[in-house]
């Protein structure tokens, strides 16, 4: 099965909002031929567009191969938030690693979102970017959890940024009748994750990254020189990073044991205009506490762009509108009706412990993927966090290996069916309440 062209044509974006809101950048051409390059970088999305333009801001001669086109994948789909923390709660972490690591990955974290601010203000970034992500609770018990969790980040991390908030104080951001309270978090935001990635690609090529779209990876040949075969041409190069992230497919076994592709989506609606007020009142994000989690927040043209909904396999649904649609409405009831303009799905990858999943995995070839849902800012810090390692900084990158990260079970061919199976008994109790 291959991810790559199974629900999308060779090239070519989806048809996203996103997509119908940037201006296009002229097609990098396609490799053909030999090549060489002290780093390859193969995946041309956040991590790997970070990786290549701090690479390149350290000396090495960078070539980036994309099989479709740069942002074409998760990083040009996603919600667009840029979340505090990692994927899962400090609480979590200390538990799984102890304060001193999960200390360490709270810092790195935020690191990750000053990186993204910067190079949106440093290259000036058309990016949309707005401050604050509010995360809304179900049932006063998640309230209780959300507000204790606020005041640990206060206490243990001195993280003040996050107000909490009453059933009168979210609603006054968003005035769904299913939500009775939560927090908001101003230290965290959100942007149009495709214009951050084709800012990310110009600047990357300025500094002097070769770059080649429409270039697909069909093998890798392991040596003291590394040989990236594509389907028109050939890179030889001392380093190789990969950054496919759920497009990996075959090109390493130990990371595809461990990062597993699974689909989301996302609606557009149709301008709300003066009815946006009760939808979002504020310019905030949202996220709230499902297990299968819905997100959503306003365009810059005051649409609704809402993510959730969930189907099980690697082929897109033949109605994503009517699959988001339903959580939607349950959501904003009085939107049942509204007209949808664009509807898309995107594929990223997870890990069973929800956490980023980086590795050295030879002597000369290194690894960042898995976000699970977290990438816009932990995937562009991994990019940099790679470039940092192979310039002889490690610490940060060695901080996030030292994750533990198992295989998933079932193997490459029973994973999906008993992940499908997970999932639905965690879908079930988000509809039972429980």
């Amino acid at each position: 099965m291959d991810l790559l062209y199974r629900n999308d044509q060779k090239g070519k974006y989806p048809e996203s909002w996103y997509a119908a809101t940037v201006d296009p950048l002229q097609q990098f051409g396609e490799l053909s031929g030999k090549v060489s390059a002290n780093v390859c970088v193969v995946g041309g999305g956040f991590t790997g567009l970070s990786a290549a333009l701090h690479l390149a801001e350290r000396g090495f001669d960078v070539k980036l191969v994309e099989a479709h086109r740069v942002g074409f994948g998760a990083s040009g789909r996603n919600g667009g938030q840029l979340g505090s923390g990692q994927r899962i709660g400090q609480d979590n972490l200390e538990t799984l690693l102890g304060l001193a690591d999960a200390r360490k990955l709270w810092d790195l974290a935020e690191n990750a979102k000053d990186l993204v601010k910067d190079l949106v203000a440093q290259h000036d970034i058309d990016c949309h970017f707005r401050p604050g992500i509010a995360h809304a609770c179900f049932s006063n018990r998640e309230v209780i959890d959300e507000h204790a969790y606020a005041d640990h980040l206060k206490n243990i991390y001195g993280y003040s940024q996050i107000k909490k908030l009453h059933r009168d104080q979210l609603h006054a951001i968003c005035p769904s009748p299913k939500y009775v309270g939560g927090s908001l978090d101003m230290g965290a935001g959100h942007l149009h994750p495709l214009a951050f990635a084709l800012g990310l690609a110009k600047v990357a090529q300025a500094t002097g990254v070769r770059i080649y779209e429409k270039t697909r990876v069909i093998n890798i040949k392991r040596g003291s020189k590394i040989t990236v075969q594509t389907e028109k041409g050939q890179i030889t190069t001392d380093q190789l990073v990969l950054a496919c992230n759920g497009y990996l497919g075959s090109l390493d076994k130990q990371v595809a044991a461990r990062v597993m592709p699974i689909n989301n989506f996302i609606v557009a609606t149709e301008p709300l205009g003066k009815e946006k007020v009760k939808v979002l009142a504020q310019d905030y994000a949202v996220a709230d506490s499902k297990f299968v989690i819905n997100y959503f927040r306003l365009s810059h043209d005051n649409r609704l762009l809402f993510g959730g909904g969930e189907t099980y396999g690697y082929r897109f649904p033949s109605d994503i509108a009517a699959v988001v649609r339903k959580p939607m409405s349950k959501i904003f009831p009085h939107l049942s009706e509204v007209r949808i303009d664009y509807a898309w799905g995107g594929t990223l990858a997870i890990t069973r412990k929800r956490l980023p999943y980086l590795r050295k995995i030879a002597p000369n070839i290194i690894s960042a993927s898995g976000y699970s849902g977290h990438g816009v800012g932990t995937a562009t810090h991994a990019g940099q966090l790679i470039a940092m390692a192979l310039g002889g900084e490690a610490e940060g990158f060695d901080t996030m290996a030292r994750i533990p990260a198992s295989p998933f079970p079932g193997g490459i061919k029973l994973r999906s069916p008993l992940l499908t199976m997970a999932m639905t008994w965690f879908a079930l109790r988000d509809r039972l309440g429980i």
